[in-house]
């Protein structure tokens, strides 16, 4: 039995998650990303109980299958911008479409229609947080940044940066230094 949970988003998730499942008395399950994979079934009882619980922590079950297709595209597009060190080697569209198995006309109409957004929007709003995240951890410079994150050039990188942001790279990261020069003269 699979049920699919909304905003499921970090490990913390995951972690809390689990944690609802053994107040139920639950043990045999796998919890990943927007998922939880039952080995046993539950009873209607214990899913209303574990709806409650997890909407008081701002998460959802979703019942409708079109509201599930869409957290599946989410989810797919965070693990594979957060959580995966290699972005695949084709297309987003491909890949998407091959990892849930529809035609990615239909994807990009269903997530247009219920977020507001293109897919293509979502990812590169992904892309630019995880450019932040590396911006501020300052492992990689932004040459690497942008080979990493499968960039055509840095121009590139920082238009789009540009664009969702407002600020470019440099001063982003230069508002870091500044910030925390601010905190050491306190």
């Amino acid at each position: 039995m699979k049920i699919y949970i909304k905003y499921m988003v970090s490990l913390r998730c995951k972690i809390l998650v689990t944690e609802e499942l053994n107040k139920l008395g639950l043990y045999n399950f796998t919890v990943t990303l927007g998922l939880i994979d039952m080995l046993e079934n539950i009873s209607i009882e214990q899913r209303e109980q574990l709806r409650l619980s997890l909407l008081k922590s701002g998460l959802e079950i979703l019942d409708n299958r079109k509201s599930i297709l869409i957290e599946k595209i989410k989810t797919l597009v965070i693990e594979m911008i957060h959580y995966s060190d290699e972005l695949p080697s084709i297309n987003y569209s491909d890949y998407l479409s091959k990892k849930l198995g529809y035609n990615y006309t239909y994807l990009a109409n269903a997530f247009s229609e219920v977020k507001g957004i293109t897919i293509q929007h979502f990812i590169i709003i992904h892309k630019i947080e995880r450019v932040k995240e590396l911006l501020i951890y300052n492992e990689l410079n932004l040459t690497e940044i942008s080979y990493k994150l499968n960039y055509s050039s840095v121009a590139h990188l920082s238009y789009q940066f540009k664009k969702i942001t407002g600020l470019t790279p440099t001063f982003y990261k230069n508002l870091k230094n500044k910030r925390k020069a601010n905190l050491e003269d306190l």
